[in-house]
């Protein structure tokens, strides 16, 4: 479906042909036109199919200009979708002057007073429990609401908010939108929709799987001591443009973004316990090619939208199915092809049949690369440096230096050496990891939805473009090559109880 087809306000359209968007996704074109009829919503689709512009396009397309109260409120789980959320919105209204916030924890809240104060916006995106606060200190006034949206609210569920969440819905008045967007719908989250929301339509996209047919899922057995120096290998292989590697701990991202930085890659790893500065200055990073691998826990990289990752690295293998389905869905993405790797010592194998009988995916084996097949890799990123610096030229200055050594080498000597110092094997670097307590032992079952109780350990945790090829920190832009109405409640605060419309609009071809 066009855009045009949406009676979306000229301002929007413009802006969406500015985003260079030309058809809007099923969840866009099975959602919007609902939202602009006023209806409660509940949109479920996977990550990545477009639910930010589902829901922004209705809200900036209903805003009053006029009126200077806030009238649409978005919650999102993390500062980084937060952001990335108000980012987006501030895109698309960009020609109709809307005025965004974002508001989370982790920044000076004074700041944000001030700006709530001041700047009077008509869309505030922020994290639950600055909301709350932001609520409860009378600093964020919410009785104009005229929508609100949940954003991932199973990530939401997963990290422990739906309390403060439920706390943020009693403030808002009875007449109100509610959205709900989701990519899976637990009990709870039923529960949320069925208290706070008036006759919900649901808007369903159902995927034939759960992972994407482009990427190519592998995994390798290997003891716990032996990862790091295996991985290294199939970096050296594979030549990954932009790689996300995943560890289970806070204290495992900080050991192999250091460790992977002592053998020349360029790498940086995000966790909760990183200040907001640091985290968003890694992403920049990242976003921006001029780091090519990102380290995370699952809780840092929830809600991270980043384009053009080829690979995803499950160095350790996720307790929780749905994680992984989530870890690996951050390749594949825009028809293009991606790779995932995880690595399974041998009393992790149940966990990985549990992830295939949740996926209906198997995983292949992949062996490990050996010493030979690394330093074959290795040579070949190293003649893509040296041609990506002759390509570039600028090399005048260095040729008197280049003749006065070609009277005392030979031209094959000095390449070679050349090759020898842009290909230095990384091995020859120890690096030691420090080895994390086993998953207890689990025989292969059937997936429940109360698995993702297993490992949630960061409840709380607000936290957390184009890539280059591995160069050991050198230059050059390489071509990649693939390896193989109402919230439900009277105003005495009791609960309203009566039959609840559903209403469900399925979609199958996405």
């Amino acid at each position: 479906m066009k855009f045009e087809a949406l009676n979306l306000d000229p301002a929007l359209l413009e802006a969406v042909q500015s985003a260079g968007f030309e058809e809007a996704t099923p969840i866009q074109a099975g959602t919007i036109p609902l939202v602009m009829a006023g209806k409660d919503v509940i949109g479920q689709a996977q990550t990545g199919t477009g639910k930010t512009a589902a829901f922004a396009l209705p809200i900036l397309n209903n805003l009053d200009m006029k009126d200077e109260n806030v009238q649409a409120l978005i919650i999102s789980p993390t500062r980084e979708l937060a952001i990335q959320t108000q980012e987006e919105l501030y895109r698309l209204g960009q020609f109709k002057k809307a005025r965004i916030q974002v508001v989370y924890g982790g920044a000076d809240i004074r700041r944000q007073i001030r700006s709530l104060k001041h700047n009077h916006p008509q869309v505030v995106v922020g994290t639950p429990g600055r909301l709350l606060d932001l609520i409860n200190r009378n600093a964020l006034k919410i009785e104009h609401i005229r929508t609100l949206v949940l954003d991932e609210a199973d990530e939401m569920l997963d990290m422990g908010f739906i309390e403060d969440i439920e706390k943020i819905l009693t403030h808002v008045p009875n007449e109100h939108q509610t959205l709900l967007f989701s990519a899976t719908m637990p009990a709870p989250i039923m529960r949320i929709s069925e208290k706070f929301m008036s006759k919900p339509e649901i808007v369903k996209i159902k995927s034939k799987e759960l992972t994407s047919d482009l990427i190519d899922q592998y995994y390798v057995r290997s003891k716990d001591f032996e990862k790091f120096d295996v991985m290294t290998r199939l970096f050296d292989v594979q030549n990954p443009e932009l790689a996300l590697v995943f560890g289970r701990t806070k204290r495992r991202v900080d050991e192999l973004a250091k460790g992977l930085q002592a053998r020349g890659y360029r790498a940086e790893g995000i966790h909760g316990d990183l200040t907001q500065q640091k985290r968003m200055s890694v992403l920049r990073q990242f976003k921006k090619g001029e780091l090519d691998i990102l380290v995370a826990t699952d809780v840092a990289a929830r809600g991270l939208d980043i384009s053009g990752v080829t690979h995803v690295y499950n160095y350790d293998i996720p307790q929780d199915p749905d994680s992984y389905v989530h870890r690996i869905g951050r390749t594949g993405r825009a028809g293009k092809s991606g790779m995932s790797v995880t690595f399974v010592t041998s009393n992790e194998m149940g966990y990985l049949k549990t992830i295939e009988q949740l996926t209906k995916k198997r995983m292949r084996p992949l062996m490990p690369p050996t010493d030979k097949q690394a330093f074959k890799g290795q040579l070949k990123t190293a003649v893509e440096t040296i041609t990506a610096d002759l390509e570039a030229d600028g090399l005048d200055k260095y040729e008197a230096t280049a003749q006065e050594l070609l009277t005392q080498f030979s031209a094959e000597q000095l390449v070679a050496a050349y090759v020898k110092e842009v290909s230095k094997d990384s091995t020859d670097v120890p690096v030691k990891i420090t080895p994390e307590r086993p998953l207890p032992a689990r025989k292969a079952s059937h997936h429940r939805s109360s698995s993702r109780r297993g490992n949630n350990n960061h409840r709380r945790s607000n936290g957390g473009g184009n890539g280059k090829s591995f160069n050991r920190g050198g230059k050059g832009n390489y071509n990649h090559k693939k390896s193989n109405g109402g919230h439900g409640k009277s105003k005495d605060g009791h609960q309203k109880h009566g039959n609840r419309n559903f209403t469900i609009r399925t979609n199958t071809n996405a």
